[in-house]
């Protein structure tokens, strides 16, 4: 196990090493026409930039962009709600502004963010615009969503339906292992006797999280799990979880340790500290990783144009090595997906259980 983490380990240094190798290669390329005085007609092909194609994958959207065909763009452009103290409510689709291209009701895209402009076309900051749009990330959660209640609802009347006596089939047979893995190997041996209190938490956290890290890895799809914004509610929600689960034990501990007085100086600010780190840790462990994994499925398949814009028979030589390693990474990241999401349960029920350590050795001196 560990020799293939450091395989791994060693596979991404490489691939970033080389990615940038690459991008600093085509950038010295996209200076020189400039050094030699060549119009801006003679360099079109630097007009491909790889680290601003891979940013505008993993981060949000007003549109599901799926592929470009030359000039012809395939995607689902997606409601645009606007609110200015000036202009007034504006709603209306982000097909209008023909993927930024053009000016729409007073509005534009810029680099995905929409803002107010004037007659001529030039941003107007004295205009305040408040964007409550349904992006893709807002739009592909309330589908996670909708996809959760409708299979646990669906799972939960068969069991009114046919009981636990009657063999589970279809979604059911899938759906109860992971529950009994999630009870069995996360609820019981961190929460103990108080496990069943926490277990529609749990299973809704798991769930809501794998659904969104494999809707993610569709392509046109919404990375949901690799945005922070997203990771924060979740480490938030779990945050006031743990701490309305504490109790006087937990908290003689954090401000009154069993160690020395001099020594409570020091400890007390770091166990004080680590009430909020432990949140923390979670909402950048799932951010992270989800981010990660994406930038390299990503950057897999840029090294093909890169070498094509540098030799057209060396990318498409590379086409077939690129297309391998995606394929590899892309099924590592379908295991990725179920591994966090069973991480993130995990390190919250053991948050939750220290925070409830005091109670649980009362239980055992009863």
């Amino acid at each position: 196990m560990g020799m293939a983490k450091k395989s791994i380990k060693s596979l991404l240094v490489a691939v970033f090493s080389m990615f940038a190798l690459l991008f600093s290669t085509a950038v010295f390329a996209n200076e020189t026409p400039q050094q030699k005085g060549e119009s801006a007609g003679d360099h079109k092909e630097a007009a491909f930039d790889p680290a601003k194609l891979i940013m505008e994958h993993i981060m949000d959207a007003h549109e599901f962009h799926f592929v470009t065909l030359g000039e012809k763009h395939i995607s689902i452009p997606l409601p645009v709600i606007l609110y200015s103290p000036q202009r007034g409510l504006s709603v209306f689709s982000y097909g209008k502004f023909h993927h930024g291209h053009e000016v729409y009701n007073g509005y534009k895209s810029e680099e995905g963010k929409i803002v107010a402009v004037n007659e001529a076309g030039v941003a107007d900051e004295t205009v305040q615009v408040y964007d409550f749009s349904l992006t893709r990330n807002v739009v592909q959660m309330f589908l996670a969503l909708i996809l959760l209640v409708w299979l646990m609802i669906g799972v939960a009347n068969k069991y009114k339906k046919n009981g636990a006596k009657v063999a589970p089939s279809g979604f059911q047979n899938a759906i109860e292992p992971v529950i009994t893995f999630v009870r069995d190997e996360v609820g019981k041996p961190n929460l103990g006797h108080a496990y069943e209190k926490y277990m529609p938490y749990m299973l809704t956290v798991f769930f809501f999280i794998l659904i969104n890290n494999l809707i993610g890895l569709i392509p046109g799809t919404a990375n949901v799990t690799g945005n922070i914004a997203f990771t924060v509610v979740l480490g938030v929600i779990s945050f006031l979880v743990i701490v309305f689960s504490t109790n006087r034990h937990f908290w003689g501990h954090i401000f009154n340790p069993p160690v020395p007085f001099l020594v409570k100086f020091i400890l007390v600010p770091v166990e004080f500290i680590g009430i909020f780190t432990k949140p923390f840790a979670l909402i950048v462990r799932l951010f992270a990783n989800m981010v990660a994994g994406h930038i390299i499925i990503t950057c897999f398949i840029m090294l093909i144009f890169i070498f094509g814009a540098m030799s057209k028979v060396a990318g498409i030589g590379f086409t077939p090595v690129s297309l391998a390693f995606t394929i590899f990474i892309y099924f590592i990241e379908i295991l990725v997906a179920f591994i966090q999401a069973f991480i993130f349960t995990n390190l919250t029920a053991v948050f939750i259980g220290q925070s409830m350590e005091g109670a649980h050795h009362d239980e055992a001196h009863h």
